[in-house]
């Protein structure tokens, strides 16, 4: 590690190979906290190039636990996280709407590393049970719509730096990583990044594979459709940029969509949401969310008539039914 940190200390990128050896080193925990640490600091005070992300998610693919779903499409919603906003879960209450609506799910997701509660403790707090096997993901799959993969189950890599991204508690290259190793290969993808630099490189990775996506950026800093202005949403066919009337209805100020001081609290608003009882501002926030996916699953003619079924998902209770579901199955 310490070759490795001199040659970025002198501003020289890795390679995609000597990136994938890192990786690689890090699930066989071969290096000490203070080297990872000091690793995930470089990438504090510079950006990550093309090459040593690919080069990182190769080798977390090579290591991953594999997960077969039996070739069900399934649909991915994640943020990258580190946005710094605060914001309640939007984008795992999403998937529980997208499956309410019909769309299958396989949601990867972890704890918090830089906000209050990520989709994992949300999960957990509400009863969910991690589990790891592809017969009882495709149960809950079969049962609720909607399976659930915690990352370090997983990723062996992940595991290793889970605590110290936790006692760091800000934004690593490791956010960026999450959705792009998806151990379930989703066919359908929605990711939300924090700025348009990562917008842009996930949009490069991601033209070279099959899975039809959506990358959304709030253009004032949010990793997610936030309604509190414009965001830019890019796909196969191009990038634009939607109001928040367009897609919400409604402008939103970022007092509504704040998530609270604890995962309790957290987990409260969520099942508030799915119960039906949210603000008319936390809803079309998560409608909007939603709808997006639905789109990019195919799932209606339009962006309109996804919203549509995104609604029909929640008032209907077919939403959280699903959580439901999959929080009363046995580990």
């Amino acid at each position: 590690m310490k070759k490795v940190l001199q040659q970025l200390f002198e501003h020289e990128p890795l390679s995609r190979q000597e990136a994938h050896a890192v990786m690689q080193q890090i699930a066989e925990n071969a290096f000490s906290d203070p080297e990872i640490a000091a690793l995930i600091t470089v990438y504090l005070m510079r950006s990550i190039t093309i090459d040593e992300l690919q080069g990182f998610r190769d080798a977390l693919m090579e290591q991953v636990n594999p997960v077969d779903l039996k070739g069900q499409p399934v649909l991915d919603m994640v943020g990258t996280g580190g946005d710094g906003k605060n914001t309640f879960n939007i984008s795992t209450l999403s998937c529980f709407i997208v499956a309410g609506a019909g769309v299958k799910v396989a949601k990867h997701g972890n704890y918090a590393a830089s906000s209050v509660s990520g989709s994992s403790n949300v999960l957990e707090q509400l009863g969910y049970k991690f589990r790891k096997r592809s017969e009882d993901l495709l149960q809950e799959l079969e049962a609720a719509n909607i399976c659930f993969l915690h990352a370090p189950l997983f990723h062996p890599a992940l595991k290793q730096v889970a605590h110290i991204r936790k006692s760091l508690g800000f934004r690593s290259f490791f956010n960026m990583l999450g959705p792009l190793v998806n151990p379930a290969h989703p066919q359908y993808q929605m990711i939300g990044v924090y700025n348009l630099e990562m917008a842009r490189f996930y949009n490069y990775m991601l033209q070279a594979g099959s899975t039809e996506y959506s990358i959304v950026h709030g253009l004032d800093g949010y990793d997610e459709i936030a309604l509190t202005g414009d965001t830019r949403v890019i796909t196969r066919k191009g990038e634009r940029t939607f109001s928040a009337a367009e897609l919400g209805k409604r402008t939103v100020t970022p007092a509504d969509i704040y998530g609270g001081n604890s995962i309790a609290e957290a987990a409260k608003i969520f099942l508030q949401i799915l119960q039906g009882k949210g603000s008319w501002a936390q809803n079309a926030v998560v409608l909007a969310n939603a709808a997006m996916a639905l789109e990019c699953a195919g799932a209606a003619a339009n962006y309109d008539d996804c919203y549509q079924l995104a609604i029909e998902s929640l008032e209907s209770g077919r939403a959280y039914s699903c959580l439901q579901t999959l929080t009363s199955m046995k580990a």
